[in-house]
C-alpha cells in the first residue's frame, strides 16, 4: 500500500507539472481549480478506483466520471493524454482557435463524458447516468466532481434530492472543498458550512477527508462499489486552491489565470521544490 501511495504522489506531481506547462504555453486556463483537484482525480484514475479503458473510451461497462466543475478541464485533459486516450501532442492545441481542447470541458475529447463549463448541470447529468445504469441493471459506478462554489446552484440540491430519492447507491459525488469562488472565499459570500450536515439532510452518506491525502482518498473510495447502504455517497474533500504553487495558493484573484513570464518560472520552481525530494 505504501508503494502505491508513493506512486500516486509521484503521478500527482507529474500531472500538475504537465498541466501547468500546457496552460502557461496557452496563456490561459484554470490552473488553481485544477491544482486543488489533482490528487482527487489522480487517485480515481490511477489508484484502481475507476474501471476504464484508454483503448476503448466508449466501453459500455466503463465507470463514468462527470467533471461538473468543468473549468478544471486542463487537469482532465492532461490525465487522459497521460493515460493514452489520445496522443499527448494534441495538448498543444489547448485553448487554440478551432481546437478540440477548450478552456471549459469539451466531450469531443476522448474520455470526456460531457461538455461542461456553466456550473450546476454536470451533476444532474451524472445522476441521470446513474439512474439509467440502475434501470439497465448495469454494475458500472458513476462519479461526479463538484466545486464547492458550484454548491450555490439550486440545481445541485435538486439533484441531491433526486439521487437520494432514487436510491442511487451506484453514485459517488466528490466536493472539491477549497473554500474559494471566483473573487472571494465561500464563507465570506454565503456560508456553505456545515457541509456534512447539509448533504446528510438531503439523504446522502457522507465522508469528510483531506483531499490531498492519497491514503485518505483511497480509504474513502474503498468499498464504494459494494456498499450495503441504499444511499448515494458524498465525499467532502478539503483542499487548497492552487495546491503546490505557494504564491497562488488561497489567492482568489488567480482564478482562471495562467501565470506568465517570471510568475511562470517561479510556479514551476515552486512545484519542483514542493514535490521533488
Amino acid at each position: 500500500m505504501q508503494q502505491k501511495i508513493e506512486n500516486l504522489k509521484s503521478k500527482s506531481f507529474e500531472i500538475r507539472k504537465r498541466m501547468m506547462e500546457m496552460c502557461i504555453k496557452a496563456g490561459t486556463g484554470h490552473c488553481t481549480s485544477s491544482l486543488s483537484a489533482t490528487d482527487i482525480l489522480t487517485t480515481l484514475y490511477y489508484g484502481g478506483v475507476m474501471r476504464h479503458d484508454p483503448n476503448n473510451p466508449d466501453w459500455e461497462d466503463r465507470d463514468r466520471l462527470f467533471l461538473s466543475k468543468g473549468q478544471a478541464s486542463p487537469l482532465q485533459y492532461t490525465i487522459l493524454a497521460d493515460l493514452g486516450y489520445f496522443d499527448a501532442a494534441h495538448l498543444e492545441n489547448f485553448a487554440q482557435h478551432g481546437g478540440a481542447f477548450g478552456v471549459h470541458l469539451q466531450n469531443s475529447v476522448p474520455g470526456v463524458e460531457i461538455t461542461c463549463g456553466s456550473l450546476g448541470h454536470g451533476f444532474g447529468i451524472a445522476a441521470g447516468s446513474a439512474l439509467a445504469a440502475k434501470k439497465d441493471r448495469k454494475l458500472n459506478m458513476v462519479f461526479a466532481l463538484l466545486g464547492d462554489g458550484e454548491c450555490y446552484e439550486g440545481s445541485i440540491w435538486e439533484t441531491a434530492m433526486f439521487a437520494s430519492h432514487n436510491r442511487l447507491n451506484n453514485m459517488v459525488v466528490i466536493i472539491d472543498r477549497n473554500f474559494q469562488c471566483v473573487t472571494d472565499f465561500t464563507e465570506n459570500i454565503v456560508a456553505l458550512e456545515p457541509m456534512v450536515d447539509r448533504w446528510e439532510a438531503f439523504g446522502w452518506n457522507v465522508k469528510r477527508i483531506d483531499g490531498h491525502d492519497h491514503a485518505a482518498l483511497l480509504d474513502a473510495f474503498d468499498g464504494s462499489r459494494s456498499r450495503q447502504s441504499n444511499r448515494p455517497l458524498a465525499i467532502i474533500a478539503d483542499t487548497v486552491k492552487g495546491e503546490g504553487v505557494d504564491f497562488m495558493e488561497c489567492v482568489p484573484l488567480w482564478h482562471g489565470i495562467a501565470p506568465q513570464s517570471t510568475d511562470a518560472e517561479n510556479a514551476m520552481k515552486t512545484l519542483e521544490g514542493r514535490y521533488v525530494k
